[in-house]
């Protein structure tokens, strides 16, 4: 059994997000004065006098009247949250009282047969308790007067909320070992619908307006016996266009997981072709150490061979300076070709983990001086004596030399190259480093 899981739930606007980034001790969750900022379920971990769990932090459920084009689908997404948590935590605002989107919400909560806390949020003096009296009436138990903001009676609460937890005997450790993904792209690509499609289950809220994905999503898949994490991040734009605040956050949401991801799925739309802040997020994600596999998406609009060369001509424009970065087209609509991206991706996972023998790259070096390709300047000639894998994910390469000043990013570039035919590091970054030779000494 995995670690518990406890669903925050309420409509929009009552300080949930909040609440979890208290409990969490984080800012993971993204809090704005903003009504519905919170739109996909988000994960984030958490613990309480030693018991590990999960808080779901999910969108505001608006009535079903709501005019929000994304109300129905926040909606659906705090049901699912209901579904797989073992406590709902529900949250209201105790300084306006009772309304009829509170009166909603305690209607689905009741219908989970689920453990439910309430708790009235807000509530900053102490002193002022019997202002969660009231909502004794939404009938889902004994409210919980709190400030998320400052701290007081979180401590009970989660007292309460590990009380109902399942016994601690029956828990197993949540098992590791997940390869971390990142889908990353330009807002209005596709990468929910990816998310989606590869995931085989709607986790993540997919709309044709940009910039639906505010919040990074964790999605765990199993694929041929391989465990991935999939994240599927906030779309990113250039800071110009970034005129909210909460795009900013979602940016830095994004650059995040990028950080703790592995490989990065880059979606491009390929009926637009490769952009320049396609190339920019490639040189964040490479910049960060990760492995990058791209996906040309919307391929099934490609329909005729002048289009195909558009799009092959922006390919080799835009990310000619990383021709080891593999491509794959793809269509998250249909369905095309997406498996063949998860084996890219795992293929780029293992070159962004492989390690080398020492004695096989001072074999390579030797080649190197016996083509006599080198550099000069005067009466000085660039030797390498040896060099030797120090690093992985990326793989790194330190060599010792006699004068690294002389070393260029021609010289640089045409090493990489051969080290990449030789060893095969497709669909990762290297790093290569050159010291002098005396250096060892100190």
């Amino acid at each position: 059994m995995p670690k518990p899981i406890v669903a925050v739930v309420g409509r929009p606007n009552v300080g949930k997000s909040t609440l979890v980034n208290r409990i969490a001790v984080s800012r993971d969750a993204i809090v704005h004065e903003s009504r519905g900022v919170t739109r996909d379920r988000s994960y984030h971990e958490a613990d309480w006098n030693g018991r590990d769990f999960v808080l779901i932090d999910t969108g505001g459920i608006e009535s079903v009247k709501s005019k929000d084009v994304f109300a129905p689908r926040i909606r659906e997404q705090a049901l699912a949250a209901c579904e797989e948590a073992d406590v709902i935590v529900f949250v209201v605002d105790g300084s306006v009282g009772v309304t009829d989107e509170d009166e909603e919400v305690a209607r689905v909560v009741r219908r989970s047969n689920k453990p439910v806390i309430l708790v009235v949020n807000k509530v900053d003096n102490p002193s002022s308790e019997d202002e969660a009296w009231p909502f004794y009436s939404l009938g889902v138990g004994e409210p919980h007067a709190i400030s998320a903001n400052h701290g007081y009676g979180t401590g009970d609460l989660l007292d309460e909320v590990v009380a109902n937890f399942p016994p601690e005997d029956e828990e197993s450790e949540e098992d590791d070992g997940y390869l971390g993904v990142a889908i990353i792209g330009r807002p209005n690509v596709g990468k929910s619908s990816l998310a989606n499609r590869l995931a085989k289950r709607n986790r993540s809220i997919v709309s044709d307006v940009a910039g639906t994905t505010r919040d990074a999503v964790d999605t765990l898949i199993e694929w041929k016996g391989n465990r991935i994490r999939l994240v599927d991040t906030a779309g990113m734009r250039k800071k110009s266009q970034v005129h909210e605040d909460v795009e900013y956050y979602s940016l830095v949401r994004g650059l995040q997981a990028m950080d703790r991801a592995e490989v990065c799925i880059l979606v491009v739309d390929a009926s637009v072709g490769v952009t320049e802040q396609d190339q920019k997020l490639l040189g964040m994600a490479v910049d960060r150490g990760c492995a990058v596999v791209m996906a040309l998406n919307k391929w099934d609009l490609i329909d005729t061979q002048e289009k195909r060369d558009r799009v092959m001509e922006s390919l080799d424009m835009r990310m000619g300076y990383a021709p080891w970065v593999p491509y794959v087209n793809i269509s998250a609509l249909t369905g095309r070709a997406v498996d063949k991206i998860l084996a890219a991706t795992l293929a780029a996972a293992e070159a962004h983990q492989r390690e080398v023998k020492t004695s096989d790259i001072n074999k390579l070096l030797a080649q190197l001086r016996e083509g006599g390709h080198t550099v000069t300047d005067k009466n000085r000639r660039l030797k390498i004596h040896y060099g030797t894998q120090t690093g992985t994910k990326p793989p790194s390469f330190t060599f010792w030399c006699n004068a690294p000043d002389l070393i260029d990013d021609n010289y640089e570039r045409f090493l990489e190259n051969r080290m990449r035919s030789t060893f095969d590091f497709g669909g990762t970054p290297i790093r290569l480093k050159f010291k002098r030779k005396d250096d060892t000494r100190k």
